[in-house]
């Protein structure tokens, strides 16, 4: 018996870490909402969160006053799920039974009152009717107290319902951070399409150039022979000029980085923001470089891919 508890206490553990892991293998987006309500100690608890992108992870708790010792604690179990983002955090708490009061003798000024009222009737030669009743209608001989709660115990409430909002909000940003990954990659596929047809219109552009180079030194020296080897000469000079091979690979570098990251998943959201300025970075360089019309169309087209791809990848956590 105490084996087969092992081994199904084993089974949990290991199926916990799958999860876990499986969970971290996740693209978020930093944008979503969730929800969850909860009856404990005769509390219902209610917890709303809210989460937009942000640099960094921003979270702020609205809850009453009363509770307000639990916020710290709110927070840091955020801090355990979310990375990056705004988060607002929404906690409201309703008693479901009345509040419980305790009523004692405050026997200090029980006694003060019997024995001033002795002294009156001694002094006066008063009847003896000093009773509980006379004493009682004096208020301060009570003293009312509010049951007090155990604030470790509410605390630990907030945060079980905290946990289900959590796995709510989270559901939401899974699902909206693997549709920005699936149009981030089909943008970079684009990209890639984009950048064969500039690969492949690099030696025309070289021609062309070769073309209108021997025509205007064949205007200049009309009566004299060109030599080829100068033209080869000029013509190697501007194709170097202008050779964005290098370029073209390190941007399908980046591209293959990229892809790996979304397949990877996890917190991604810095690495690619960088990622995407040297996306930047080679298509400018590339676009400088060329000075065919055609040429000039296409990386204009890829900047404005990379553009697209920057606005997304600035809400996946």
């Amino acid at each position: 018996m105490c084996s087969n508890g092992m081994s199904q206490l084993f089974m949990l553990l290991m199926l916990q870490l799958i999860m876990n892991e499986k969970g971290d293998n996740l693209i978020r987006s930093m944008t979503g909402y969730g929800r969850a309500e909860g009856i404990y100690n005769e509390r219902t608890i209610t917890v709303e969160l809210r989460s937009v992108n942000n640099r960094y992870l921003d979270a702020s708790v609205k809850m009453p006053m009363t509770y307000i010792f639990a916020e710290e604690k709110i927070k840091k179990h955020v801090q355990q799920s979310i990375s990056r983002g705004k988060v607002d955090i929404f906690v409201s708490i309703e008693a479901k039974s009345k509040e419980k009061v305790a009523v004692k003798v405050n026997e200090t000024v029980a006694d003060a009152y019997y024995q001033a009222l002795t002294s009156l009737r001694d002094s006066y030669h008063l009847s003896d009717d000093i009773s509980v009743s006379l004493l009682s209608r004096f208020s301060d001989v009570f003293i009312v107290e509010k049951e007090q709660e155990d604030l470790e115990v509410v605390g630990d409430d907030m945060i079980k319902v905290l946990s289900v909002a959590l796995e709510s909000l989270n559901d939401m940003r899974t699902c909206e951070g693997e549709k920005l990954a699936d149009d981030i990659l089909q943008r970079g596929e684009n990209i890639s399409r984009l950048l064969k047809i500039v690969e492949e219109k690099g030696p025309e552009t070289v021609n062309a150039y070769r073309a209108k180079l021997e025509k205007r030194m064949a205007d200049v020296l009309s009566n004299t022979q060109i030599e080829e080897s100068r033209i080869l000469t000029e013509a190697a000079i501007f194709s170097d000029k202008v050779a964005v091979d290098e370029e073209i690979i390190r941007l399908r570098s980046h591209l293959t980085q990229m892809k790996d990251m979304l397949q990877t998943g996890g917190i991604v959201g810095r690495k690619l923001d960088f990622l995407i300025q040297e996306f930047n970075r080679e298509a400018n360089t590339i676009g400088s470089k060329c000075s065919d019309v055609e040429v000039t169309r296409i990386v204009l087209e890829i900047k404005g891919e990379i553009e697209k791809i920057r606005e997304q990848v600035q809400n996946i956590e």
